[in-house]
């Protein structure tokens, strides 16, 4: 029977990375579960044991998308990255590096998704307007695509598999944070490091400011732009405070996100400002590209119509499909799990733990980078977290174990184009730009980038929370 798994788990897999005839992801994943439970590697009696699992993470992923998808119709990005293009000073290199943070505070904030999907777009109609070559342009957009996954290890919100591996072990928000945030600038820090020498051939030396627009004009809505400060206010708060009085992160996102589609929505008008087309509603994940990938005006003397946010459409666009995905890509993986898999996975793991710290930070993150890479880190990352939990080990070693999971999880998807959603939906993006970037291109500066970032984080991780103790 764990054969039959593990092929139901493949054949789930193809379906949801190549979606033949736009099938939607969480169509491929429900039907993978189905024949799941049709042949006895999975029960009814599991559904609700993964719903537990995944609902506040999915639901808290698709309200912080949402409020990202809305605050970036309002202007909101391409505000910050015109103020961050003025800071450049006209100089190549620091651009390249202030963009490179300000992809890493949005993963952070907005998840890697958000980051991936709405920087990448402003990113492009900038360097159009900066009349950059193709090869400097190559690496500002790589350098977007490779941020948004390796700039969301500080919170639990910024990225999916963090929430799934901190619901799993009932890690709290605070102490998320405490332990990952000087880890996360470890690994901001060594991105940044690669990255440069990576493509210090390609970034232009100077650019004129001259060709840049005013940040100011960039705001589409000025309601919804300040009440995003005061949501994004509320929202990290919130995370802080609700954790501890046993309130899920999914209501306060979901609370925040609420309150700022009420606010695009105050003019009658923004309902149906632009109708969608039938073509726009074939796949969720091809809406939030289309959305992402909306022009923006960056050019100096450019000019907006007036301003109207098309709530219904940016819900509708919103990843529903990922709630659909994790519920049924999980169930697919809990068939494994029930055919003992993770249990050989645990023996792993527990080889690790006994090795040391070392041994079980770098084991465990390197084989769960590994595992990203070929099967895409949502399905990985449960897989891993039941291994861990398999494993039995406590005390330190333990908390090496889970939190390598989640750098695995966040910087092992870079080494190829299938490692996470957030890289398929970008390279949509790029392709509808009329970028593109094949394979095996991908493949040669992802691993390249991949895994001295990975190295150096995990160092990190062994040393800090050996610091701060488990």
């Amino acid at each position: 029977m764990l054969v039959l798994a593990i092929a139901i788990f493949l054949a789930t897999l193809a379906f949801v990375i190549w979606q033949p005839r736009g099938l939607p992801i969480g169509f491929s994943a429900l039907a993978g579960a189905a024949v799941a439970i049709a042949v006895g590697v999975v029960s009814f009696s599991d559904v609700p044991t993964v719903w537990d699992i995944v609902w506040n993470a999915t639901i808290t992923f698709v309200a912080v998308i949402l409020i990202s998808l809305i605050l970036d119709e309002a202007g909101f990005f391409e505000w910050a990255a015109l103020h961050v293009a003025r800071w450049g000073r006209g100089d190549g290199k620091l651009l390249f590096t202030l963009i490179i943070v300000l992809g890493a505070a949005i993963a952070s904030v907005f998840a890697n998704d958000g980051a991936a999907l709405i920087l990448t777009p402003i990113v492009i109609n900038m360097l159009v307007a900066l009349r950059f070559s193709p090869a400097a342009s190559l690496a500002y957009v790589m350098a977007c695509g490779f941020i948004a996954d390796a700039g969301s290890l500080p919170l639990v919100v910024s990225n999916l598999v963090n929430i799934v591996v901190a619901d799993f072990f009932d890690i709290t928000f605070g102490r998320y944070a405490l332990v990952m945030v000087p880890v996360a600038i470890a690994s901001l820090l060594a991105s940044l490091t690669v990255l440069r020498l990576c493509f210090r051939k390609a970034i232009p030396r100077t650019y004129d400011m001259g060709l840049l627009g005013d940040p100011t004009a960039a705001i589409e809505d000025p309601l919804v732009f300040r009440a995003g400060w005061g949501v994004l206010g509320v929202l990290l708060v919130g995370y802080f405070v609700a954790d501890p009085i046993g309130v899920p992160i999914a209501a306060v996102a979901g609370t925040c996100a609420v309150v700022l589609v009420l606010v695009a929505a105050r003019r009658p008008t923004t309902l149906f400002a632009r109708p969608r087309s039938p073509a726009d509603a074939d796949a969720d994940a091809d809406a939030v590209a289309d959305v992402a990938a909306a022009p923006a005006v960056l050019t100096a003397g450019g000019s907006r119509p007036t301003p109207t946010i098309d709530v219904v459409s940016i819900v509708r666009g919103a990843p529903w499909q990922v709630v659909l995905f994790s519920l049924g890509m999980y169930l697919v993986v809990y068939g494994m799990r029930n055919e003992g898999l993770t249990d050989d996975l645990g023996d792993l793991f527990r080889t690790f733990s006994d090795s040391g710290s070392f041994g079980a930070a770098y084991g465990t993150g390197f084989v769960v980078t590994g595992m990203s890479s070929v099967a895409n880190n949502m399905p990985t990352v449960l897989i891993a977290s039941l291994g861990v939990d398999a494993a039995g080990a406590s005390g330190l070693p333990h908390q090496l174990m889970v939190y390598a999971t989640v750098i695995g999880a966040d910087l092992g998807p870079k080494i190829t184009p299938i490692g996470s959603l957030a890289t398929l939906l970008w390279l949509h993006v790029l392709d509808r730009k009329g970028i593109r970037i094949g394979w095996g291109t991908y493949f040669r500066v992802g691993i390249v980038l991949t895994v001295p970032v990975v190295a150096i984080t995990l160092l990190t991780l062994v040393g800090w929370l050996t610091l701060i103790g488990a």
